[in-house]
């Protein structure tokens, strides 16, 4: 099942999406749960499912995408989890020793089909593309172990971590939190609807070309380690956000550079029914891809 948000008339709603359409749930589910993430809050997911069944279908042509979950309380990243080559010699760096992590705050986050702004002066510069499996928690999480992370997962997502390279020198979360420089989505596809993690394919293009290509299975921890690790730091809620690394491939390993221009696409696609599409713009403008 996928599942999402989205505006309708400037009405923000929620519902499942299949092929080319979305049901929104109910006037009197809204009512109830107002936004997506109350609708898991309340574990209520199988009752979407249900009222959706009884609605009408909206071709998603007539709306606007917003991030699967627009509010969710954490976006966590994870930093060095695939093995690269190294820039200088083409030999690979040591495994991390410990999971890596850094939060990314909402306002730097997109829909499916929104563009991405380029920043401003310098760092135009260095604006850079990552593609990522996201995880979306569906059952909270505290000091749970790998073989219990699995039974928190509501579904997965494609991920752009949009970056800015020279300024993660100045720190991580400067580099990783310029505003509507990253997106998430379409939807959610729900565990149940997709293969194990490790069997999980993630593709990137830019403007067509492929530019990133990794299995789940490459990752260095894995998806559930990823939710032990971090459910241990703090309480992962239903609707939270894991960012589970991106492979290489990104415009700043590749040689020459070739970050991110006015008038680039760039697509990120977990599996084969899920495909986030942003166009990237010098302007401040939301406008569809």
């Amino acid at each position: 099942m996928n599942i999402g948000s989205f505006l309708l008339a400037e009405k923000p709603l929620y519902g499942v999406f299949a092929d080319d359409t979305v049901t929104p749930a109910s006037a009197d589910f809204l009512s109830r749960y107002p936004t997506l993430r109350d609708v898991l809050d309340d574990d209520a997911l199988d009752l979407l499912r249900r009222d959706t069944d009884q609605g009408h279908s909206i071709p998603v042509s007539d709306i606007t995408f917003l991030p699967p979950v627009p509010n969710p309380r954490k976006i966590v990243c994870v930093g060095m989890n695939y093995r690269k080559p190294y820039p200088v010699d083409g030999v690979s760096p040591p495994d991390p020793d410990n999971i890596i992590l850094f939060g990314k705050e909402r306002d730097a986050m997109l829909a499916h089909e929104d563009a991405l702004q380029m920043p401003m002066g310098e760092a135009a510069q260095s604006f850079d593309y990552e593609g990522e499996i996201a995880v979306v928690i569906g059952r909270t999480a505290r000091h749970v172990s790998a073989d219990q992370a699995m039974s928190h997962v509501l579904g997965y997502s494609a991920f752009n971590d949009g970056s800015v390279r020279d300024w993660q020198k100045h720190s991580v979360y400067a580099g990783k939190n310029f505003a509507r420089s990253g997106a998430w989505g379409p939807w959610i596809t729900t565990a149940n609807a997709l293969p194990p993690p490790q069997d999980l394919e993630l593709t990137v293009t830019l403007n067509g070309a492929v530019v990133q290509h990794a299995f789940g299975r490459e990752m260095i921890f894995s998806v559930a380690e990823q939710i032990a690790y971090a459910s241990h730091l703090f309480t992962l809620r239903p609707g939270d956000v894991i960012a589970s690394g991106s492979p290489d491939g990104t415009g700043g390993s590749r040689s020459p550079k070739r970050f991110l221009m006015p008038g680039d696409t760039v697509k990120v696609s977990v599996g084969t029914d899920c495909t986030l599409i942003n166009s990237v713009s010098s302007g401040f403008e939301r406008r569809k891809t």
